[in-house]
């Protein structure tokens, strides 16, 4: 799964065959390679065990413990089923059929009987995942259904975007995140900035002292990680319930446990605050396979030393930011250097040339074409 394409599958750009592939086709030359489909339910150091839920437990010499992170909810752990989060492709198609059936359920009423139905979306979070939704969503909205629902005016639906800190894009330069809000708001989409939310019900957000009827709340403001990597006896972890490592990625008091990709909290050899990025991720695990390695050849091991590629966050169409040490670069080019990046890091051929299709299809049409509805849940059919 790419998941920095997954905000495109939610507002109906791309398909999700179009940014993901089965891992067993990735992975079908590596004959020494098994692949379980399969829950962690422990994991025991003491005796290099791995318990899983329905397949017998695995011994390990060496263990490499790459989960990622999931949406987090800052213990508010009711929130979700108001406001999903966007990690997977089931929350992606799961947004798409509530953003979609919004405009449907207010064509409707406006049909049936005239009654004018107000479109509010909300999304909590200023990082690029918030920003790239209330993005696309005030794109969806003002351009690609315009013209298809005939009863009702989509431009006027409501985007809010919702940030408990003073700037959007917190981790960008400071130019990049005001120019960041003025595109977003000559998109039509409405910045709340130093406001936390303390409530999200059913229809409703609150936010530092005001309070919005919503059709629709999306979540985008924070991460933590799951039960499996909990069950690791004596890690230290901080408050998103990351493991904290050695310089090499190594469980503390423990050479052969390694914790990679945004699992792990680290500061690297140099000093640098190792970020959960999609980069250091994959920097973190070639590191750990290189130690692996090491200890097999008899070589020593080595510290991690994190290369910073840069950041870059799209905002809608042509808009884009990107950072490069001291470089910054706003607009058209930085639009098409996101594209660009974006399409390099697609696992796949196929996938490459079909979404390059797609995106050009879509600058000069403005249409997307995977505006697909599907159900939340499948009713069963007894056939007697």
């Amino acid at each position: 799964l790419f998941q920095p394409l997954l905000y495109q599958v939610a507002s109906g750009g791309l398909s999700e065959s179009e940014i993901a592939q089965p891992l067993r086709h990735i992975l079908e030359r590596q004959t020494n390679l098994t692949i379980l489909m399969d829950e962690v339910a422990s994991i025991n150091t003491d005796v290099r065990k791995v318990e899983l839920r329905e397949t017998p437990e695995l011994e390990y010499d060496y263990l490499v413990v790459a989960l990622g992170l999931r949406t987090g909810y800052f213990g508010n752990n009711d929130w979700e089923q108001y406001a999903p989060g966007l990690k997977c492709l089931d929350e992606a198609t799961e947004i798409r059929r509530r953003i979609l059936d919004a405009f449907e359920k207010a064509e409707k009423a406006m049909q049936a009987d005239g009654s004018s139905v107000e479109i509010e979306f909300v999304v909590v979070g200023g990082g690029p995942t918030g920003v790239e939704l209330a993005g696309s969503i005030a794109e969806l909205s003002r351009h690609v259904l315009k013209r298809e629902f005939k009863h009702i005016d989509t431009a006027k639906a409501k985007v809010h975007l919702i940030e408990a800190g003073p700037r959007l894009l917190p981790v960008f330069n400071p130019k990049h995140s005001d120019y960041t809000l003025r595109a977003l708001e000559s998109m039509g989409v409405t910045v709340h900035l130093n406001a936390p939310v303390s409530e999200v019900g059913e229809n409703y957000v609150v936010f530092g002292g005001e309070r919005i009827e919503t059709n629709l709340t999306f979540w985008a403001a924070g991460l933590e990680a799951g039960n499996a990597p909990r069950t690791i006896a004596g890690a230290e972890r901080d408050r998103a319930g990351r493991i904290a490592v050695e310089n090499d990625f190594t469980l503390p008091g423990d050479s052969r446990v390694y914790i990679v990709g945004d699992l792990a909290s680290m500061t690297d050899v140099k000093g640098v605050r190792v970020p959960g990025v999609a980069p250091a991720a994959m920097q973190s695990g070639k590191h750990a396979a290189k130690q692996i390695i090491n200890d097999l050849a008899g070589r020593p091991r080595e510290p991690f030393k994190y290369l910073d590629k840069g950041s870059m966050a799209t905002i809608g169409r042509t808009r884009a930011v990107v950072e490069f040490k001291n470089i910054l670069i706003n607009g058209f080019f930085a639009w098409g250097m996101w594209l660009a990046v974006h399409l390099l890091f697609l696992v796949g051929l196929r996938n490459r040339i079909t979404i390059l299709h797609q995106w050009v299809w879509a600058y000069f049409t403005w249409n997307l074409g995977a505006r697909i509805m599907t159900q939340k849940r499948y009713s069963q059919t007894v056939v007697k």
